[in-house]
């Protein structure tokens, strides 16, 4: 019987099989990749969830209110944080069960060190001249400024120079140059560089004493005194000249255990010359290395160990105009320059450019060979930048320009200003510096009382030189700017601000109150961190608390798996619990998150903070998502199948009612029913193992064949459950009443004047028939609207950070791919219920015909019909969806109300669009109709 009444109403039976097909495959195919979707999001965040260490400990007060907000970290924020913890705090969470690495780093302050550029101008020079005078007019150029800087000289002679090392003992000097000319000596260059006072008091004509000179080392009457800076480099030879140019770097000097830093980082791979410090690595107390006295008179120090960066990781160049003087006689040139007014003579030549040179100063930084180069006069701490936050994204507030004060320091017992500040400090300040003085004379008995209780200031000794760009890398997704060695990555957000950098990114200069600042470039070990904050002349909190932060990794952690978050959280659980006053920041899982910063002139930069917790919220949202996404394409799938049994089964209200009248029983009706559904999903599903294993193999969906065979069960299951309700509601029919035509009750009868209040009056006549045809489209409407809503929920609750967009964008395609199948199944079944409304409505449509209409009429009446269906079910469904969103909260709707209802309206155009688009099946049968056959049927 079964097989019989599939094969008299092959129309019906294969109608109701591609519906089974739609849905099953669909059903498959959209849990498939919401499945791999999700297998492949776990995989991305556990992939890439590890960054350098687990744990951040640091002082109460690191923490910011962007921070506390929003969990953003300003990228290289220790370069903000001067100590805070105290190093028996360090001791005693070091010995913390759990643990596998405690790294602590303590930021002393920047340190001045001194390079030398040298720049090649020997194209520049008059090969015929015996002597002559070069002058340099440099201007450097930093990030988004540029500053000049002082003139420097280049004399060159034929007459020979003797370099003067033997007169440290009397002078306190080396390398002075002596040039003889005529059978006389001049000490060319030395009134110049060092005595500018237009006295002769340090020099009698046979011996040079500047330290008698009143006028020695020339006071700067301000941080940035070009003249102060002038400097005169003196060679002796033919064709070949150089300038050096002093250059002077503030770098960070950072205390560090060299054994945990190498276990966290690797950072005993990076030393490119000299060694790594160790364990043992300890001031040293000694007679200075650099005073070459007697040695019952030899000032001693503390020698402190150091390692230095290769590179000076900011980033300046130096462009200078050449010009060539016009210095007169040449052979008058030895005795104007070994003269108290060589500087007034020099500094009022005349000259002419001949041309430009230029260099990075990255080159200067790489000539600094020993300790010598370090003055521990004096360091410096900065603060961290305050923002403001605006519609655009974060501004950088600006701060009042460095005082003058902060350049001073107590070295030899002077109050003097230091005559080195880079050129960049007159520029934007964003930061504030505060400057940290020795003691008097460095605790030196030699120039007088020392500070009570005060230690000497220290003397560094070199043991090393490293390169960061060795460290070992973590994921791009994960690798957060709290690794302690990276320059922040800022570029330019805008066309403006890009042209104004060149095209290349912004990095760190010299400026201490700049925006950027570079990152630790000098390590010293823990126990010499007293060597410097003791020989400071006003003690400070961090002397106390020295320690900036504590960086840990915890034992056995491999990811975000459920077992690792347990053993991080809980070792976070002992440092609370033990120093509740220190924050304590799980890392793992966090990502750098771009964020838009304005800076001062109108210039826009992106700049990568750290989110902090990314990879666990993506974890929850995509277990959300998906969870959501199972339950929406489960019940329209099978709200579709139910919808399509129920108009089957009405169009057989007849055969069924005759099929009671000759001794059917409700259990054969019933079994008939699901028998035909039984055998029809059957089919679909086997047809649908083909078209999802075709299917999930162009979509790169995982285990396709496996997911693929599973059509057949679930087109089955779905075939049976959707045909319980319908197969019920024959059963509940009585004979006679299945058997009789149903009549309606007469109503107030209303004139109808056009084909579309025909169309209006028809489907308000049938209201059950509307309804049913209405509520799949509706349901997929509102499905569709509240799916793209927890699409745009899971994007902005994991976006925003370079690891969730990352996930975003693997996920995208599973997102689109479920919307937009929800909502076709929802219009094809709207469609399904046409064609059978159609079906029934075979008479009337008939006597319309018989009465004159013509094809075209009823196809426009077909039309109105449909479109009042499509637009009945999907406002209605627009509607639900957007009152189902906002009763789901803020933590679905994420903030996109307009995107949401936008989608929702596009939801309404493009299911009526399909509707009306299918309507051409059932307006090409109106042109099958035979009025007459239809009619003497009835």
């Amino acid at each position: 019987m079964i097989l019989s009444q599939l094969r008299r109403r092959r129309g019906r039976a294969l109608a109701l099989a591609l519906g089974i097909l739609v849905a099953a495959t669909g059903f498959t195919l959209l849990t498939s990749a919401v499945t791999t979707s999700r297998a492949q999001t776990t995989g991305v965040v556990r992939h890439n969830a590890r960054s350098a260490y687990d744990i951040l400990v640091r002082p109460p007060t690191a923490q910011t209110s962007l921070e506390r907000q929003r969990g953003l970290v300003q990228a290289n924020f220790l370069s903000g944080v001067f100590g805070g913890i105290t190093l028996d705090q360090y001791r005693r969470i070091e010995k913390l069960p759990g643990l596998d690495t405690a790294a602590p780093i303590a930021n002393i302050g920047y340190l001045m060190v001194d390079g030398r550029l040298r720049l090649d101008v020997s194209r520049f020079l008059d090969s015929r001249a015996p002597a002559q005078l070069l002058r340099l007019k440099p201007t450097v150029k930093a990030g988004l400024g540029s500053y000049p800087a002082a003139d420097q000289y280049v004399y060159l002679t034929r007459n020979p120079i003797a370099i003067r090392n033997d007169l440290m003992a009397d002078t306190g000097m080396t390398g002075l140059e002596q040039e003889t000319a005529a059978g006389r000596t001049y000490w060319v260059c030395w009134y110049y560089n060092s005595d500018k006072s237009d006295t002769a008091t340090g020099i009698d004509g046979k011996t040079l004493t500047p330290q008698a000179d009143p006028g020695y080392n020339p006071v700067p009457t301000s941080p940035f005194d070009r003249d102060a800076r002038s400097r005169m480099t003196c060679r002796s030879g033919q064709g070949k000249a150089w300038a050096e140019i002093p250059v002077a770097f503030p770098v960070l000097l950072s205390a560090v255990d060299p054994d945990a830093e190498d276990r966290l980082v690797g950072i005993g791979d990076t030393v490119t010359s000299g060694r790594m410090l160790t364990a043992k690595d300890r001031p040293v107390w000694g007679p200075d290395p650099f005073d070459t006295g007697p040695a019952a008179h030899r000032q001693h120090d503390y020698q402190v160990p150091v390692m230095l960066s290769s590179h000076a990781l900011t980033s300046t160049t130096l462009t200078a105009k050449v010009q060539r003087l016009d210095a007169g006689d040449p052979a008058a040139l030895p005795g104007k320059l070994g003269s108290p007014a060589a500087h007034r003579f020099v500094t009022a030549l005349p000259g002419r450019t001949v041309g430009t040179v230029a260099a990075d100063l990255d080159k200067a930084f790489r000539s600094v060979d020993h300790a010598g180069n370090f003055d521990t006069g004096g360091y410096w701490t900065v603060g961290p930048v305050a923002y403001a936050t605006s519609t655009d994204g974060l501004v950088a507030r600006t701060r009042p320009q460095q005082p003058a004060d902060v350049w001073k320091n107590n070295l030899e017992g002077t109050s003097a200003l230091l005559s080195d500040v880079p050129e960049e400090n007159a520029g934007t300040q964003y930061r504030t510096v505060a400057g940290h003085a020795s003691t008097n004379c460095g605790g030196h008995k030699t120039c007088g009382a020392p500070d009570s209780g005060r230690a000497p200031i220290p003397i560094l000794h070199l043991v090393g030189r490293y390169d960061t760009t060795r460290l070992n890398g973590f994921s791009a997704l994960s690798a957060v700017p709290l690794e302690t060695y990276r320059s922040p990555q800022v570029t330019g957000a805008d066309a403006a601000t890009r042209s104004a950098l060149g095209g290349r990114p912004l990095h760190p200069d010299r400026n201490l109150g700049g925006y950027l600042t570079p990152p630790p470039t000098l390590l010293t070990t823990l126990d010499s961190i007293g060597a410097f904050t003791k020989s400071r002349h006003t003690p400070s909190a961090q002397e106390r608390a020295p320690v900036s932060a504590i960086r840990i990794r915890v034992a056995g952690v491999r990811g975000v798996d459920s077992a690792s978050r347990a053993r991080v959280n809980a070792v976070a659980a002992r440092i609370h619990d033990t120093f509740p006053h220190l924050r304590v920041d799980v890392t793992v899982g966090s990502s750098p998150a771009p964020q838009t910063v304005a800076l001062a002139g109108g210039l826009t930069v992106r700049e990568n903070w750290t989110a902090k917790g990314v990879a666990l919220r993506i974890l929850r949202a995509v277990d959300t998502k998906s969870a959501v996404l199972f339950v929406l394409v489960l019940v329209v799938c099978g709200l579709f199948l139910t919808q399509a049994a129920l108009a089957s089964v009405r169009s057989r209200r007849t055969e069924i009612g005759t099929l009671r009248c000759t001794g059917w029983s409700a259990a054969e009706v019933l079994r008939l029913i699901l028998g035909e559904l039984a055998v029809v999903g059957l089919a679909a599903g086997a047809l649908g193992v083909l078209l999802a294993y075709v299917l999930g193999a162009l979509l790169g969906l995982s285990h396709s064949f496996a997911k693929a065979a599973l059509v057949l069960p679930v087109a089955l299951l779905l075939a049976l459950a959707a045909g319980l309700l319908p197969a019920w509601r024959a059963t509940r029919i009585s004979p006679l009443d299945a058997v009789t035509p149903p009549v309606a009750p007469a109503r107030r009868a209303v004139p109808v004047r056009s084909i579309a209040g025909l169309a209006q009056r028809d489907l308000l006549r049938a209201r059950g028939r509307t309804v049913l045809g209405a509520a799949g489209l509706a349901l997929a409407v509102a499905a569709f609207t509240v799916l793209l809503s927890v699409t745009f929920a899971f994007r902005g609750e994991v976006a925003g950070s370079l690891l969730g967009d990352a996930v975003v964008a693997r996920a995208r395609t599973a997102d689109y791919l479920s919307v937009t199948l929800t909502l076709l199944l929802g219009a094809a079944g709207a469609v399904d219920v046409l064609v059978m409304s159609q079906r029934e409505r075979a008479t009337d449509l008939a006597v319309l015909r018989a009465t004159g209409w013509t094809t075209r009429e009823l196809a426009r009446l077909t039309l109105y019909e449909g479109l009042g269906l499509a637009l009945l079910g999907s406002l209605t469904g627009a509607a639900a969806g957007l009152a189902t969103v906002l009763a789901l909260g803020e933590g679905v709707l994420s903030g996109h109300l307009l995107p949401v209802a936008a989608a929702a309206v596009t939801a309404v155009l493009i299911s009526t669009g399909l509707v009306c688009a299918a309507l051409t099946v059932p307006i090409r049968t109106l042109t099958r109709i035979a009025p007459l056959r239809i009619l003497t049927a009835d």
